[in-house]
């Protein structure tokens, strides 16, 4: 029997960090869009409106989706569309994606917008950057601006060397692919980036930020974080900079541990409905009840069903 990999809810984190740092995801993804904006007036999340051109996407994917509106140095408003494609597989009709979202903002608010995408992929000949149709007297073209994550690997020195906060962030996504299956490599990794902050002299709202996302992307088997847990307790008393108590972090714990078995459901619910059909109201509700560790079980053991029998069946055998 393989041994099973133990999932993380990425798009969480993803979403967090980018809302608390947005202005400088930007410069450091998109200098170029970045030196456009007039980033002295405030910016403003148009969640409500993302909802509105994004409610009939495919679902089952990780995205860290935000429509942003922005003032430019022009003087002008303009939106911006800033998509975080966090599942680690190429997409097919991901530049499809881009471009209906696109045209769905200009369409339902008459808005034009800039749309952006950050591929946290592993895949390196996956580089999506335009969508086009040409047919005789039709021709559509749409380009987007993109930046792939992995390519930063080969810039290793230049996100050391770096100023703005979201290399670290950078830096944890790589680290958290290179240690898929290395579990004490990650644990090192994650203590080194850690440490890393406090090295950087950012101010404590600053590292419990980028603490929460590291510590949330590079998840660890229990007895390992229970290791970094004490020697990172052990290294902010000899720092004598004490930001993430004992407390905080067991709600932390409880927060992380809810929102990881929320993310499961959902993906093993639209499995289930998608290999089976409409699933009947007790047995969603029995589904519901199961614990994590229950329902990664279940999300391979459902490859194999060809039935209800079959669900019915692992529900009993398993369900606590």
């Amino acid at each position: 029997m393989t041994k099973k990999k133990q999932r993380a809810d990425y798009d969480s984190p993803w979403k967090q960090i980018l809302e608390a740092y947005f202005p400088q995801a930007i410069k450091f993804f998109f200098p170029n869009t970045a030196a456009t904006i007039d980033w002295n007036v405030p910016y403003e999340f148009l969640d409500k409106e993302f909802q509105a051109i994004s409610r009939s996407a495919k679902q089952g994917k990780r995205y860290a989706d935000k429509l942003v509106k922005v003032r430019l140095l022009s003087g002008k408003d303009t939106w911006l569309l800033i998509h975080i494609e966090i599942q680690a597989e190429k997409e097919d009709e991901f530049e499809l994606r881009m471009f209906t979202y696109n045209f769905r903002i200009l369409d339902l608010y008459k808005q034009s917008a800039i749309s952006l995408a950050i591929l946290c992929d592993s895949n390196k000949n996956w580089n999506p950057d335009t969508f086009s149709f040409i047919h005789n007297d039709t021709v559509q073209y749409f380009k987007f601006g993109t930046v792939k994550l992995l390519k930063y690997q080969r810039r290793w020195k230049q996100l050391e060397a770096s100023d703005n906060i979201f290399a670290n962030v950078v830096m944890a996504h790589l680290k958290t692919q290179e240690t898929l299956k290395k579990p004490g490599k990650r644990k090192e990794w994650k203590f080194a980036l850690i440490r890393r902050l406090y090295e950087q002299g950012l101010d404590e709202q600053d590292i419990r930020n980028l603490y929460t996302f590291i510590d949330w992307v590079m998840i660890l088997p229990k007895e390992l974080e229970n290791e970094f847990w004490e020697d990172f307790k052990q290294f902010e008393q000899e720092q004598s900079m004490p930001y993430i108590t004992t407390g905080e972090r067991i709600g932390y714990d409880r927060g992380k541990q809810e929102g990881l078995v929320e993310g499961e459901l959902s993906v093993v619910l639209r499995q289930l409905q998608k290999r089976l059909g409409q699933l009947s109201l007790p047995v969603r509700a029995q589904i519901e009840s199961l614990t994590l560790a229950q329902l990664e079980a279940l999300s391979e053991a459902l490859l194999d069903f060809t039935g209800t029998d079959d669900l019915s069946q692992w529900l009993q055998q398993n369900q606590s």
